[in-house]
Order: structure tokens, then sequence, then C-alpha cells
């Protein structure tokens, strides 16, 4: 297979550049989110409180006897603070329950087999445009998934043409969706230099610094990353696949070379089937040669015990009479029937002449 390779003069398609075998690798959406919340975890500082946290009292205990709970109580009085309960993680102002330790385990080894195999899959999950948008990019307009460019771009210096290049590239838009997304984040990283929080724009994937990652770094949204140091945490944030990536011709084309020699020994992962069409393989002439004909049924059905006072078929099998009997005895009730019937028109037509 091949991909558009796309001027950025002028922003044409022209030549074709051949599809890297990392591009094959299956999509595993449950290896991706296993290895990203891992790796996630080694960029946290450790946190503890202070060993004296809810412990900077004069309190002590009543003991028994003054109808109180045993509690530790702070000393003194004439304020409201004396006598109230301290140290217990119940009280105002005591210690917290499980204090944190900073010898917390706060970091994660991940297999590196695994990280490869996470990385293969997001880079193949960016060249799915289904993918892409879901994950929220406006890739309407892009000319195509996976979207490469000439060289020419890692020369660019200035920020300005680094947007006119965007634009050009129909991926402004998602530099746009960006902008509005930005907040004030909520909760306590506010006060923690970490103020504001806005979406992910493109990943730019460079070869060679000429200038591009000074054009591209202060654009809000877009993230620039060597070819040979690819992260998991660039290429799927959050855990979720899809990242819209814009590659360089040289970065697409070195992404076989990283495979092969920089990972030495290493195997790309494959599919478990290639083909995963299964009716169209359980109809194929290669299956059904080996499959044993399909003869008459040898399984022989249980009987199954009806009851016969209530299934008539049962009753003949006990008492072929039954079918007579049960002709007299609806004849019986028929006669009886029309008797009553007979006998309320008479007197019915008695009780009409007395009055009359």
């Amino acid at each position: 297979m091949t991909v558009p390779l796309i001027k950025v003069v002028n922003s044409t398609t022209g030549a074709e550049v051949a599809l890297p075998a990392v591009f094959s690798a299956p999509i595993r959406a449950d290896v991706v989110n296993f290895v990203h919340t891992n790796l996630a975890k080694n960029k946290r500082q450790p946190y503890a409180i202070s060993d004296m946290s809810g412990h900077q009292h004069s309190a002590e205990s009543w003991g028994t006897g003054r109808a109180v709970s045993r509690i530790p109580r702070v000393a003194g009085s004439g304020t409201h603070r004396a006598s109230q309960g301290a140290f217990g993680n119940m009280c105002r102002a005591g210690r917290m329950f499980a204090p944190t330790k900073v010898w917390r385990r706060w970091h994660r080894n991940v297999n590196v087999n695994q990280r490869r195999f996470a990385v293969a899959s997001a880079i193949a999950a960016s060249a799915v445009t289904p993918l892409v948008l879901a994950r929220g990019h406006r890739v309407e307009r892009v000319a195509s998934i996976p979207l490469v460019i000439d060289n020419s771009a890692q020369s660019i210096v200035k920020t300005k043409d680094a947007i006119a290049l965007l634009a050009k590239l129909h991926a402004l838009k998602d530099i746009n969706k960006v902008k509005a997304t930005k907040k004030i984040r909520a909760g306590r990283g506010k006060m923690r230099n970490r103020r504001y929080v806005q979406r992910k724009g493109p990943l730019v994937v460079f070869s060679e610094d000429n200038g591009i990652v000074k054009a591209f770094r202060n654009i809000p949204g877009i993230e620039l990353a060597h070819v040979e140091r690819l992260n998991l945490l660039q290429l799927a944030p959050g855990g979720h696949l899809g990242r819209f990536i814009i590659w360089t011709q040289d970065a697409f084309t070195k992404l076989d070379e990283v495979y092969k020699t920089q990972k030495a020994g290493y195997t790309l992962p494959e599919h478990l089937l290639t083909n995963p069409d299964v009716t169209s393989l359980l109809a194929s002439p290669e299956i059904k040669a080996v499959l044993k004909a399909r003869g008459p049924s040898k399984t022989k059905r249980a009987f199954r015990k009806k009851n016969p006072l209530t299934n008539l078929e049962a009753m003949l099998r006990l008492n072929p009479y039954a079918a007579e009997y049960k002709k007299v005895q609806q004849a019986k009730t028929a006669s009886k029937a029309s008797k009553k019937e007979g006998a309320k028109k008479n007197k019915k037509f008695a009780s009409t002449i007395t009055h009359a």
C-alpha cells in the first residue's frame, strides 16, 4: 500500500510513499490502555502529610466515670476548644485515617514487549480515519490519513509559516477546536502551576530538527516528537487510540528502519486472523472437503410419558374403547341439557297462561 505525499509549497499530492509495516499491527485498545495507565504513573511525585498532623494539642483522656467517651480531650478552659476531642481520626482537627507515606509504590515497570506492542498499536490506529474522528479530531477536509508532508516542513522556522502550512493542509480547524476547549482546571491543581486544561491537537513527527520544533511549539494543542523517540503518552493521550499525526517524509519512511535495526530481534505483532470473514471461510471448498458429510440422525428421542387422564391419545393406547365411551357420555350430557331447556320453556309458558 502507498500513501500520497503532500508538497508543502502548494499543498498538492504528487508522489507516493510506501506504507510502513508497523501500520499493519493489530489495534489492541486493551494493551494500549494497560500500558498507558502504568506509564502515566511514572511522572508522579511522592506526597505525604506531616507526622505531627493532628497531634499538636495538649490533649489527654479523662478516663472513665465522667459520662464522656475516652477520646483524648484538649486541656484548658474558657474557650470552645477546651474539652473537645483530639487526636482521633473522627475528631475535628484530629489525625487522618491511614496517613499517606512517601514510601508508597509510586512508579510502575512495564515489560519492553508490552510497551512496543502498545506503541505499534497506537501508530496503526492513527491511520484509521474513523478512530481519528471518534477521538474528536477535525480532519474531515484533510487530504489523507495518515498525513505525510515532504521534508521541507522540517526547515520551517517561523510560527506564522507553520500556521500557514496547517491552513493549507486543512488542519487548522483542529487547532481552533483546541483553543475553544481551554478552561480553568477544577480542583487544587489550579494552585499548583497547572491552572488551565485544554484538549490535544495534532502530533507532528519529524526526523531532523532544522527549525520545526521552534516553529510549532507555540501553537496550542500541537506536540512534537522525534521518530526514534515515539512516546505512547503522546501517541494515545489518556489511553485513547486515534491521535491525528502529521508525518514528515523522512520520519514516515524511517519507521521501517526503526523497527528493524534499532529494535534488534523484535518481531512486529501480527493479527490472529488474516481473514475475519468467518462465513466465507466456512463456505470455502478447502474446508468443505475435509468436513464429514452430514448423514441421517441416529439420535433416539427419549419417550415422554403423558398423563392418560388429560391426553386422549395416551388413553386410547391403554383403552381403545375410550373414544366410544366419550361419545356416549357427551350424548347423555346433551340430552340432559335439552330436557332441562324444554322444562324451562314449559314452565315459562305455564306462567304466562296463569297471568293472562
